[in-house]
């Protein structure tokens, strides 16, 4: 995490006292389960919470306890029981630290889920909201970069607010995923503590119990969780590229909002740049980047090892970090977003009427042409106008060939943009139920 890319809600979930304030938690709900099934006294339970429910924890003492001992779990319980005192051999009875480790990663990582969701939901709000304003605005589809059929911009946004849909009903899946609980001991055997301890935590943790946890949770749980930061990651960036192309001076379409005083080149005073999106687009592949490692982190050695455990202290700050950060700056581009309906517009007609080649074409085999003859006559009368060489109704009508099935009026009636954006309610009610 650097903090020119990090938001302070999704860091905290990360820092160093939020983390030792999760384990404490964890081993005081698992200290009131064996209370209650009399494994230890309840006087000692209580005065486990009463001493450091409220405490701050001394990190540089855990790692001046970690650098002797080797061991960061025990740092931490050592150190806890200089606070609780005597009722701390109580502590961590029957546990492993994987117990601790993976139910408090699980936890932040629950946590994180729901920063990302509610990201998510912003940058759906701005995408419906200009996809409702552009609804009607033509705009041309481009194929292979190339102009193809007439579209609207409301579309395009349709087209990203049905995809961050799916991101958002994606990532509540792999919250629920990841969203569990192991107090099993080693090896997951349960042999030195109940499995009513395990549900006791997990309750209060908002979590539920893993079915069975070895001495891990097992990874391919947290490899689907980061697999999907990595997809709405290529999300964002397809949507960034789409600006990114559209704000292109050749097109300029759209462009990112250029705030007062803002400055878009050390040297070239005229600029505006799309460094917004360009961001986002970084950003993205690097959410990508921690996709493999969440992929490799699934194979262990027999019941356990930590070779997941180096990568894992990375990936999880690193990639919430930064997909929250990049999520936000996304919206906001979206909310500001600059668009020009008049140079849409003129793109639109910069190919002379060769947008309308398809309706040609049909129109053509109707009245009685072979398709292969027809796409002849429509390719023939295209190629000039693709030159500059005239425009393509006039030609058409200028064509005898063209002539012997379709009179002056039925051709012009194909030129007609209208006629494309007969569906669009219809796409806006699948999209969001109401058009």
């Amino acid at each position: 995490m650097i903090p020119r890319y990090t938001r302070p809600e999704m860091a905290s979930i990360w820092e160093p006292q939020t983390r030792f304030k999760i384990w404490f938690e964890i081993e005081a709900h698992a200290a009131d389960a064996q209370a209650e099934l009399g494994v230890i006294p309840k006087q000692a339970a209580e005065t486990i919470w009463a001493k450091a429910k409220d405490a701050t924890f001394n990190t540089e003492r855990i790692d001046e306890i970690e650098r002797e001992t080797k061991h960061d779990v025990i740092a931490f319980l050592t150190h806890l029981a200089e606070i609780v005192g005597p009722e701390a051999r109580f502590v961590h009875q029957g546990m492993t630290s994987s117990d601790v480790l993976d139910t408090c990663l699980n936890v932040q990582l629950t946590r994180a889920a729901d920063i990302l969701i509610a990201d998510i939901d912003r940058l759906l709000r701005a995408l419906k909201t200009r996809a409702f304003e552009h609804k009607m605005t033509p705009t041309i589809g481009r194929s292979h970069g190339i102009h193809a059929e007439p579209v609207t911009f409301g579309l395009k946004l349709a087209y990203a607010y049905a995809e961050f849909t799916r991101a958002k009903e994606r990532l509540i899946a792999a919250r629920k995923e990841v969203a569990t609980c192991a107090i099993s001991g080693a090896v997951g055997t349960f042999a030195q503590i109940d499995p009513r301890v395990e549900e006791h935590v997990a309750r209060a943790m908002g979590l539920t119990p893993e079915p069975v946890s070895t001495q891990v949770i097992p990874r391919d749980r947290h490899a689907m969780f980061f697999a999907t930061l990595g997809v709405i990651a290529s999300s964002m960036e397809r949507l960034a590229t789409e600006i990114r192309h559209l704000q292109r001076s050749e097109v300029l379409e759209a462009e990112e909002f250029f705030s007062e005083g803002q400055k878009g080149s050390s040297a070239m005073p005229h600029k505006r740049n799309p460094v917004l999106t360009e961001n986002i687009t970084g950003l993205a592949r690097m959410v990508r980047a921690f996709v493999t490692p969440a992929l490799e982190n699934v194979v262990l050695w027999h019941e356990r090892d930590i070779s997941h455990s180096s990568a894992e202290r990375m990936i999880g700050p690193d990639a919430t970090v930064t997909l929250d950060f990049a999520l936000n700056r996304l919206a906001g581009v979206i909310d500001k977003l600059l668009v020009y309906p008049a140079t849409m517009q003129k793109n639109l007609d910069r190919l002379g009427g060769l947008v309308h080649s398809q309706r040609v074409l049909i129109a053509l085999t109707q009245k009685g042409a072979s398709r292969e003859d027809a796409y002849r006559l429509v390719q023939r009368n295209a190629m000039p106008v693709w030159r500059g060489e005239g425009d393509f109704q006039t030609l058409l009508k200028n064509d005898a060939d063209v002539k012997a099935y379709m009179s002056d009026a039925e051709i012009a009636e194909q030129f007609d943009l209208g006629y494309h954006f007969k569906h669009v309610d219809t796409i806006f009610k699948r999209v969001f139920g109401h058009s």
